[in-house]
This record gives structure tokens, sequence and C-alpha cells, in this order.
């Protein structure tokens, strides 16, 4: 396993962000700005004439990592940018709580982060990089105030295997962490949650 330090994207990190996630911002021209932005906004950043497709979401993205508001987690690899984790609070993401299959049973439940998607360069998968981003993540959100950190699975259990692309974690991955697992009230879908400070 390849040991990588994991930092948070801050301001004077923007440019290590932009050179990893590069000219389709990681996958599809998103920034990981998709639980970020209203669906009409995302659509319209990624159906827009080709020269300025994702043009918005990697804007969004930068306004809010040099606003100072830590959209994320960095890893690197003898300085070189080589993986990337979103998480923060949960009402940074807004569409989240629009979301059929993830709303949150309880919007107004206080100290709640959210993970919702990590992406590594094709040749950096498979080698443990993605249980790094992990704890760097629970470390994150445990030493900024978050009292329970959620995320949003996907359920390898019947076979179905997550993108190769871009993805939020399976549920085994949250298991082996000590995440409790357990379907959406509503959707079926799992809901992965740790908790990080008891009250």
């Amino acid at each position: 396993m390849t040991i990588v330090a994991i930092e948070p994207a801050t301001p004077e990190r923007w440019a290590d962000l932009e050179r990893l996630f590069g000219p389709t911002g990681a996958y599809g021209h998103c920034w990981c700005v998709y639980f970020r932005r209203r669906a009409k906004d995302f659509t319209a950043s990624v159906s827009c004439a080709p020269p300025e497709r994702g043009d918005s979401n990697r804007e969004a993205l930068r306004r809010v990592t040099l606003d100072g508001d830590v959209p994320g987690l960095i890893a690197y690899e003898d300085s070189e940018p080589c993986g990337w984790v979103s998480v923060a609070p949960r009402k940074d993401f807004v569409r989240l709580a629009r979301s059929r299959s993830l709303r949150p049973t309880d919007p107004d439940e206080p100290g709640v982060w959210s993970l919702v998607c990590f992406w590594l360069p094709p040749r950096r998968r498979r080698k443990g990089m993605g249980s790094q981003l992990l704890d760097g993540a629970i470390e994150h959100a445990r030493a900024n105030g978050g009292r329970i950190l959620e995320a949003y699975p996907v359920d390898t259990a019947g076979g179905r295997a997550p993108s190769a692309e871009v993805y939020t974690g399976t549920v085994r991955m949250f298991q082996k962490a000590g995440f409790t697992c357990a379907p959406h009230p509503g959707s079926g879908r799992p809901i992965a949650r740790l908790t990080l400070k008891d009250d």
C-alpha cells in the first residue's frame, strides 16, 4: 500500500486540486459539485457546448475552496496530488436535502457531516488509497466539530460493482471502518453512519 499524506483542500492547494481533476473535472466535467448544486444548474454546466462544458461547476468548486470552506481532502504522494474525497458538513450539499433516495430523515440533526464522493486517477486505484482517504475524512470531520459522519455507499453484495471512474465507496469499505449501514427508510439505498463524538 502506498503511504500518502492527506491534506485539506485549502485556497493555497487549489492549483493542486485543479491539476488532479484535469480538463474533465475528474469525471464528466463534474468537479465534484454534483451534490453542492441544484440539479438544473449542474445539468446546464455539463450539457452546454463542449468548450464551456463544466466551467460553472469548476467555478463553483473554486469559489468554495477560495472562500476557505474546505470542500474535501487531497491525497499526496511525494508532493504530487493523487486522490480526493469530498467531505463537509451535510448542510453544504444542497442536493441531499432534495434527494428522494438520500433525503435526511432528520434534516435538523446537529453536527452531521457527509462524505459524498471519492476520486482516484486510474493508475492509483486498487492500492488501498480509498481506505486512507476514508480514514482522513473521519479524522477531518471529527477535528472540525462533526458529531456524525454519514456516507452513501454502493451495495456490491449482489455483484454490482461501483463505477470505475468515480464512486461513493462500498458498504463493505465503510463497515470495515466501523460505520453502521442501514437502508434509507424511503428508498432502501444504504446509508452509512459513524458516531464521531458522543453527546
